[in-house]
């Protein structure tokens, strides 16, 4: 089993950087595909970035790509998501979440955080 605890959400302006962190418990997180998810009111949740075991690979939605950056400190059991430019379409609700395989559909993730929410002011 494997607990994820996100940190890191608030108010930003447009255009303007946040970080968010995921720290996971367990001493198998390297074993998971770890991602990011988000969840506008009246929305579906939509997948936002995914990073493979090692790091070694990565995969964004079109709408973050060039701006938002995945990465993961396995000896920290931390998955990050580095946002910049941020707009007010990027307002949401940020969950992390972990699966067994390399994927990017929800419906293939195993665990989930409680979820962070980002607000953007425009």
């Amino acid at each position: 089993q494997v607990q994820l605890v996100e940190s890191g959400g608030g108010l930003v302006q447009a255009g303007g950087s946040l970080r968010l962190s995921c720290a996971a418990s367990g001493r198998t997180f390297s074993s998971y595909v770890m991602g990011w998810f988000r969840q506008a009111p009246g929305k579906e949740r939509e997948f936002v970035a995914a990073i493979t075991r090692s790091g070694g690979s990565s995969f964004y939605a079109d709408s973050v790509k060039g701006r938002f950056t995945i990465s993961r400190d396995n000896a920290k059991n931390t998955v990050y998501l580095q946002m910049s430019s941020l707009k007010p379409e990027d307002t949401a609700v940020y969950y992390c979440a972990a699966a067994r395989i390399i994927t990017i559909q929800a419906m293939d993730f195993d665990y989930w955080g409680q979820g962070t929410q980002v607000t953007v002011s425009s």
